[in-house]
């Protein structure tokens, strides 16, 4: 029966984890700060509202 690859790389972060259980419990902190983030709708259509239109060629000069 063949053995099954492992990379130095899995290798490492699986011995990593090992040695440091709490790391996946500060790689979800660190998400959470990053990016599950509450969104306001109000906001949004805010920033949609607010929005101005681009001119079709913005390298000719307006005179």
């Amino acid at each position: 029966m063949a053995k099954h690859y492992e990379s130095e790389i899995t290798q490492f972060l699986k011995k990593y984890k090992t040695d440091h259980p709490d790391t996946e419990m500060r790689q979800r902190e660190g998400r959470g700060r990053l990016w599950d983030k509450h969104i306001d709708p109000e906001q949004v259509e805010g920033y949609k509202a607010g929005k101005v239109p681009m001119r079709s060629y913005v390298y000719y000069p307006i005179d």
